[in-house]
C-alpha cells in the first residue's frame, strides 16, 4: 500500500516475510532438484514388456521341450517294443529253421529207407512177374480193398502163406509160398502148388481178379508130374471161387 508520501508500505511483518521467503526458496529448490521420471518409466515399461515376452518365449520353449521329450519317450518305447518283436520273430525263425533242418534230415532218412525198400521190392518184382501171363481172371463188383481182404482170408483158410505182397490204391499183388501136399495114398497123387494173384481196380470201381497157379502133381516116390492145363485152370478157378465165397459173407472179413 502506498503511503501518503507515495512510498509503498510493507504490509508484512519482518518475521512473516522471512518465513515466506524461506518457503519460496524451498519450493524452488525442490522444484529444481526433482528429476524427470518419464524416460525411466518408459524404459522400465519397455524392459518389463521385453521381460514378459522373454518369459513367454521361455515358457513356450519349455512346453515345446516337454512335448518333444514326450515324443522322444514314445519313440524310444516303440523302438524297444519293435526290438522285442524283432527278437521274438528271430527266435521263431531260428526255431523254424532248426525244425526244418530236422525235417530235412528225417526226410533224407525216410527217402533212403524208401529207396532201400524200393530196391528190395524191385528185386521181388521178377518173382512176382514170373508167368504173370495166362491164368484165370474174373471181374468182381467189389472194390479193391474188399477183394484184397477176401483173397488174404481165402489163402490163409486154405493153408497158403503169403511170401511177397505189394499194395497200392489201384493194384495189389500176392505171391504165396509153395505148398506141398503129400499123396493121400499110393494110388492118388498129391500136389505141389504156388499162387500168384493180381488185383486191379476197374473204371467201374470194381476189381479184376487174376489168379495164376504153378501146379504140379506128386507121383509115387516123390516124383513131380506136370499138370495139364485143365487141371491148372481148375485149381485157379477154385481159388477164385473161394475169394467170391468170402466176399459173399462180408461179416467174416
Amino acid at each position: 500500500m502506498k503511503k501518503p508520501d507515495g512510498t509503498v508500505r510493507n504490509l508484512l511483518s519482518p518475521r512473516t516475510f522471512i518465513g515466506t521467503m524461506i518457503l519460496v526458496g524451498l519450493s524452488l529448490t525442490v522444484a529444481g532438484c526433482k528429476p524427470d521420471e518419464s524416460p525411466l518409466k518408459i524404459e522400465n515399461e519397455t524392459l518389463r514388456k521385453q521381460l514378459a515376452k522373454q518369459e513367454s518365449v521361455i515358457t513356450s520353449l519349455q512346453d515345446g521341450n516337454k512335448v518333444m521329450q514326450q515324443q522322444i519317450d514314445l519313440l524310444n518305447r516303440e523302438l524297444r517294443d519293435a526290438k522285442k518283436e524283432t527278437d521274438r520273430v528271430e527266435a521263431e525263425r531260428r526255431a523254424m529253421a532248426s525244425m526244418l533242418g530236422a525235417k530235412v534230415e528225417e526226410n533224407k532218412t525216410l527217402t533212403a529207407e524208401a529207396q532201400h525198400m524200393a530196391a528190395k521190392k524191385a528185386q521181388a518184382v521178377p518173382v512176382l512177374r514170373v508167368e504173370d501171363k495166362g491164368g484165370q481172371s474174373e471181374e468182381l463188383p467189389q472194390p479193391l480193398a474188399s477183394v484184397s481182404k477176401a483173397a488174404e482170408e481165402a489163402l490163409s483158410r486154405n493153408g497158403y502163406t503169403v511170401k511177397v505182397s505189394f499194395k497200392t490204391d489201384q493194384k495189389a499183388v500176392y505171391a504165396t509160398e509153395r505148398k506141398v501136399s503129400a499123396p493121400a495114398s499110393l494110388e492118388v497123387p498129391g500136389f505141389r502148388n504156388q499162387y500168384l494173384l493180381s488185383l486191379q481196380t476197374l473204371p467201374s470201381k470194381g476189381t479184376k481178379l487174376s489168379v495164376k497157379a504153378d501146379f504140379e502133381k506128386m507121383a509115387q516116390g516123390g516124383r513131380m508130374l506136370a499138370a495139364s492145363a485143365e487141371e491148372t485152370a481148375e485149381i485157379e478157378q477154385r481159388l477164385i471161387a473161394e475169394i467170391s465165397k468170402a466176399l459173399a459173407t462180408p461179416n467174416k472179413l
